[in-house]
């Protein structure tokens, strides 16, 4: 079989003999009832090729299409003019990395129809060629725009350029409302739908498509797909494996699978990584290799929030349907961009549950995080997280808690703001990492974490408080409770209290019970 991994040409797939999975009847479906839309979907999932796809169908190309679902459905193939602007494949550093992107798409657009440039400026070359176009083939002109936010996601952090880009691009984007009587059909995809930048105050008249229902699927590999199209692909991954089919299932399931862009409706699975991992026979983490948005990693650093928190109930709708550039809170541009998805919904209220997708998902984030927050834990230093997990396993507990004082004395302080979150997403991030060997359970509320480890012959209760002694901390052991669970299991238990200093940013004094 061969897979169409980094293919995004709907005619190269087609003609070159690559699976293709069918989502005609949904594209006949947006084609026959409205005229523009706005789609965002996470990077790596399939929007190039759905916008080249319809470039095909607008184009007429019936051949390209025999096999499939929208060959029964449409009648007349009627070819229009195509205008497709991609803004995918480059950065983004400086204003002249947009104009000469603009200035290469609208040239060849003039090359193509015979029109004559008459204005130095973007948004009056698009209109004219609009013009032109209309009036030499008598038919109404579809504009395809793909990753329209590309610019202004790779200036995250550079509000002067950001407001160049903004500024910019909303003149070019709102052509397509001037022009509404020329145009058969509108497109935009992206990441995110950025809301302050107003990029869309231009572009009122777009129905965004990117939460509802019916649509859910527009993008990527459903579990009925999955089935249909590679059933042969996940036998062979299967005996690869040495797994059972039912077991090499759910564990795409589980690496891949989980993405919901509305509530209610079945996962979806990253086309990208499946198709990777069925390729190579190898189940790893291909998406995260693309990396994280600059803006994440901005609002990391800032420290201005709780990673507890990232995985949230009671978001509301609105908050998932645009993006504040100027905002700290990272949850909108995390689920836009697939670091959270839904899993619940409260309708009565409007607000939704996050959680991370899948594993491959949740896996890399923290991997982001240990980049951000403990940079000294690479594999090769003393503070390397199996060197943690070998302590808990040893039950080494006066070790640990030594290793635990010298990685925080080594931090480098490239987190600024609140000294307690600064803590509190630290032992967030060493103990999900350090989750992925030992089961570590955490419970948090009014700045202090209280952590739970056990190992195959031990059980750590660990209390965890700023500006307080190591006693209070081993105190609210007794207190709450936390051990009492463990009080007839035969494995050995460390109850351990510690108080981490907002001032000196260290962890002050430990004690062990």
């Amino acid at each position: 079989m061969l897979y169409p991994i980094g293919v995004q040409d709907f005619g190269s797939i087609r003609q070159g003999g690559y699976v293709y999975v069918d989502k005609t009847e949904l594209v006949h479906r947006l084609v026959t009832t409205g005229k523009y839309y706005f789609l965002s979907r996470p990077r790596r999932f399939g929007k190039s090729l759905l916008v080249s796809t319809l470039e095909s169908y607008f184009q007429g190309k019936r051949e390209l299409f025999q096999g499939l679902a929208i060959e029964k459905l449409e009648k007349d193939w009627i070819s229009y003019p195509v205008l497709h602007l991609d803004l995918n494949g480059k950065e983004y550093n400086s204003m002249e990395d947009l104009e000469v992107r603009l200035d290469r798409h609208l040239s060849l657009w003039e090359m193509s129809f015979e029109v004559r440039k008459r204005y130095p400026m973007a948004d009056a070359r698009f209109s004219d060629i609009i013009d032109a176009v209309y009036e030499k083939t008598g038919k109404p002109v579809v504009v395809l725009i793909d990753e329209y936010d590309k610019p202004l996601l790779d200036a995250a952090g550079n509000e002067s350029l950001r407001e160049v880009f903004r500024s910019r691009l909303q003149g070019f984007y709102s052509v397509i409302k001037s022009q509404d009587g020329k145009l058969r059909f509108g497109f935009l995809t992206g990441v995110t739908k950025l809301g302050k930048l107003s990029i869309f105050s231009g572009l009122n008249n777009l129905e965004d498509i990117s939460m509802l229902r019916a649509y859910s699927d527009l993008c990527g590999i459903s579990d009925v797909d999955l089935h249909a199209y590679f059933e042969e692909s996940v036998r062979e991954l299967a005996s690869a494996n040495g797994l059972s089919e039912s077991d090499c299932y759910a564990r795409l399931k589980a690496y891949y699978d989980g993405y919901h862009f509305a509530p209610g409706t079945p996962g979806i699975y990253n086309p990208f990584s499946l198709l990777r991992c069925l390729k190579s026979q190898e189940f790893g983490d291909y998406w995260y290799e693309t990396g994280t948005p600059t803006f994440v990693v901005k609002a990391l650093k800032q420290g201005k929030f709780n990673l507890e928190n990232l995985t949230l109930d009671r978001v509301p709708a609105s908050a998932l349907g645009g993006v504040n550039a100027d905002d700290s809170d990272p949850v909108p541009v995390l689920y836009q961009s697939g670091y959270l998805t839904i899993c619940a919904y409260d309708e009565r209220r409007q607000r939704y549950s996050l959680d991370y997708p899948n594993q491959e998902v949740e896996r890399g984030f923290m991997e982001c995080l240990a980049k951000t927050y403990v940079p000294s834990a690479n594999y090769n230093s003393p503070f390397d997280v199996q060197k943690f997990v070998d302590d808990f396993e040893k039950g080494d507990a006066e070790g640990l808690m030594k290793r635990f004082e010298a990685f925080f004395a080594d931090a480098d302080y490239e987190i600024v703001g609140d000294a307690k979150l600064y803590f509190q997403n630290t032992m967030y991030v060493m103990c999900k990492l350090m989750g992925q060997y030992v089961e570590v359970e955490r419970h948090t509320s009014n700045g202090r974490m209280d952590i739970v480890v056990q190992t195959e012959k031990y059980i750590y209760v660990m209390a965890l408080k700023v500006d307080a002694s190591a006693e209070e901390a081993l105190q609210q052991i007794e207190d709450k409770g936390y051990a009492k669970p463990f009080a007839t299991d035969t494995r050995k238990l460390f109850k351990i209290g510690v108080d981490f200093s907002s001032q000196t940013r260290r962890i002050e004094e430990w004690k062990i019970a």
